[in-house]
Formats: structure tokens, C-alpha cells, sequence
């Protein structure tokens, strides 16, 4: 696998980070999402296939991504499918740090030390790269404004933005609520991308998601209800995450200011 192509967990991680701030918005939910992006990742390099609500390896040969062989190797290690929600759901200590060490390595970000309250010490994380952010944004913003089916990377990436719930911080206050809801719409053109941020969802939701059924070529991905309500553009609020957030309260909170 290349290294020329940025994989979609690290422009999940673009598109979190706020610039003005230096933080990375909804990082509790951020943290599920990044592990769901990995396994998109995965399906995308043909490594992993969805079967049924389940991730199935199918090729264990590595693809050359530290990262992603790692998550790949434990994959293997299951010996059979495992479901969706119990991977995401699972403990990810550290993720979200990797991959920030990860983009300042690559020169796509810096670290800014700080300390809050005069005393704790913090680090915030300044895009460098702005055109690789704007280029990121830009996708999106084609997707949703022309109504065309992107394609399977950036509708995967959409449907993930939308169930870490980062629609409200890329399309802020009334006048984006109908890019909101475009956002989310978007979740049906990738059937893996959907799969992936519909667990992301149950997780948060505290939902142990039942295997689904008559599910089709793109079975699976159109928005549904969950916990008794149904799916909206606030899906990802980090105070939803009550039973499944194994590990995140004890993960670093990057750039608390």
C-alpha cells in the first residue's frame, strides 16, 4: 500500500482538528471512529470484507502501514469474523495520539506546548499543511452541494464524519444544517463506509446491534433508529458513550485549553 495516498484515518484526523483551537472536536467519539476508519482502510486495501454485521480477514499479507498492520494482526489473531460494534467498541488506548505523532512526522501538523491553568502541561496541533485540509474539506463539500455519488474513499470518510458527530463543527449553526443532513445522507454510498459508522453510532448509543438482515449490495447503510430514537446530525456527542468507551477517559485529552 502506498504511502503517497493518505488514508482515511488520518484525514478523519485533518478534518477534526479545529485551527483556531489547535484541539481536536468531539475527541471521545473521535477515538471510535478513528478504529472504524482503520477497518475502512482495510476493506479499501482488500485485506478485510464485511460479512454480514461481521470483519472477516481475507488477506493477512501487510500493507506496508505500521498502524494498520497492527490493527490487521489483531484482526488475525481473532481466527474468525468479528462483529463490527465489539471492534470498535473495543479498548484503543493511545489511537488518536498515534496518529497525531504520525502527522507531525509527516510535517502535515506541529505540536504547540502549553499548560492550562498555568500549570498542567498540554499540546495542541496546528495543521501545517493547509491545503491538504482545504483539499479534505473541499471533497466533502463537493459531494454534498452537487448531489453526484462520490466515491467510495470520500463517501466512506462522510459517513464516519457524521457518526464521530463533526457535522455540527464543519457545517456549524442553522445555515448548515441542510449540509448536516447531506452529511448524512451520504452514509448509503459505501456499504462498508456505512456498516463501519453505523457500529461507530451503536457504540456510542450503548447499543449491542443485532446481526442485520436482508441486507443487499448496499444493505445496512440507510439511516435507521437506534436506542428507541432515530439517527440525527447530533449522533456522536461524546456524553452518549456510556457502556462501549473502554479506554478513552484514560487516553491524553489533546490540547485541553
Amino acid at each position: 500500500m502506498g504511502r503517497s495516498r493518505r488514508t482515511i484515518p488520518e484525514e478523519l484526523l485533518l478534518l477534526a482538528l479545529d485551527p483556531a483551537t489547535g484541539t481536536t472536536a468531539q475527541p471521545q467519539s473521535l477515538d471510535l471512529g478513528l478504529a472504524g476508519a482503520q477497518l475502512v482502510e482495510l476493506a479499501l486495501a482488500g485485506r478485510i470484507a464485511p460479512d454480514g454485521d461481521r470483519i472477516a480477514v481475507v488477506m493477512a499479507r501487510p500493507t506496508g502501514d505500521p498502524t494498520l498492520d497492527s490493527a490487521l494482526e489483531l484482526l488475525r489473531r481473532r481466527g474468525s469474523p468479528v462483529r463490527a460494534v465489539h471492534w470498535i467498541g473495543g479498548p484503543r488506548l493511545g489511537l488518536r495520539q498515534t496518529y497525531l505523532t504520525h502527522l507531525e512526522r509527516c510535517g502535515m501538523v506541529h505540536a504547540v506546548a502549553g499548560q492550562m491553568c498555568g500549570v498542567l502541561p498540554t499540546t495542541r496541533y496546528q495543521a501545517t499543511e493547509t491545503a491538504i485540509s482545504r483539499e479534505i474539506r473541499a471533497r466533502l463539500d463537493n459531494a454534498i452541494r452537487t448531489g453526484v455519488p462520490p466515491d467510495p474513499r470520500t463517501a466512506a470518510l462522510a459517513a464516519l464524519a457524521h457518526a464521530v458527530g463533526l457535522g455540527k463543527h464543519l457545517y456549524p449553526g442553522n445555515e448548515g444544517r441542510s449540509s448536516r443532513s447531506r452529511l448524512r445522507d451520504l452514509i448509503r454510498h459505501d456499504p462498508m463506509g456505512g456498516l463501519v459508522a453505523h457500529a461507530v453510532m451503536d457504540v456510542q448509543n450503548g447499543v449491542a446491534a443485532q446481526p442485520r438482515r436482508g441486507s443487499g449490495p448496499g444493505g445496512g447503510t440507510a439511516p435507521r433508529k437506534t436506542s428507541g430514537r432515530a439517527t440525527s446530525d447530533t449522533a456522536g456527542v461524546p456524553g452518549q458513550s456510556r457502556r462501549h468507551g473502554h479506554g478513552h477517559g484514560s487516553m491524553a485529552r489533546v490540547g485541553a485549553r
